[in-house]
């Protein structure tokens, strides 16, 4: 009854462009018209996704080069101008509810065998700042749909790090080498685990291999990454 009262003095809005829509946290037509839902054809080792005339094991240059640590990174949609919306809104604009939206288009890519989500964790200044992580709010909205446990701080961000939005590939893994660790206390929380580490947008993966070193150095039998929208290479 709540509910309905506040879908009539509130109406539910699409978390791309804020039109009336039947129930909170749908889009609208036109807007899930435009996202791109990610699967294969695919890089067999990242899970970039190739061109439909590659074969069931291939491999994108950069795997090719340097194999990742992690076991894939699985996204709900690539990032566009939605995906970018509903990203920005939930991060900076309070949006929590947007967190569950984004969850229930990215559970389905919840490995079989996974045991623990984990977020990636904001530093401690930034929380106070901001008041939440949205990886967090994500991380436990999969967790709720999905039925696989999640720890909110078994990974920690002890080093504040810069924004990496400008910055390259290469500096944006000089940023935030180190800064991640699990504390003695809860590595047994961790250990033998197969861990999917919940973010909301994957960009050139230098937090993600990060995070994913640190989890594995701490015990984690592996690592899968699962986030709401890729930014995928420019293709002409």
């Amino acid at each position: 009854m709540l509910t309905r009262l506040i879908d009539q003095v509130l109406p539910p809005r699409c978390p791309g462009c804020g039109a009336i829509v039947s129930a909170q946290g749908r889009f609208c037509a036109d807007c899930w018209a435009t996202l791109h839902f990610l699967g294969p054809p695919w890089c067999e080792t990242c899970h970039l996704p190739l061109g439909s005339t590659v074969g069931a094991r291939a491999r994108c240059d950069d795997c090719r080069a340097a194999p990742p640590r992690h076991a894939g990174v699985h996204a709900a949609v690539a990032y566009g101008e939605v995906a970018r919306t509903l990203a920005l809104r939930l991060k900076h604009g309070g949006r929590a509810a947007y967190a569950v939206t984004a969850a229930r288009l990215m559970a389905r890519w919840v490995p079989a065998e996974a045991t623990l989500l984990v977020p990636v964790p904001l530093h401690r200044w930034r929380m106070w700042s901001r008041g939440y992580n949205q990886a967090a709010l994500i991380a436990a909205a999969v967790s709720r749909v999905s039925g696989v446990a999640w720890h909110p701080r078994l990974l920690e961000r002890h080093r504040a790090t810069p924004m990496l939005r400008e910055r390259g590939a290469g500096e944006r893994h000089r940023a935030v080498a180190g800064a991640f660790r699990v504390p003695e206390r809860r590595r047994a929380r961790l250990a033998g685990a197969d861990v999917v580490l919940v973010d909301d947008v994957y960009t050139s993966g230098a937090t993600a291999d990060e995070c994913t070193a640190t989890l594995l150095a701490a015990g984690a039998a592996r690592v899968t990454v699962l986030v709401w929208a890729r930014v995928l290479p420019r293709t002409d």
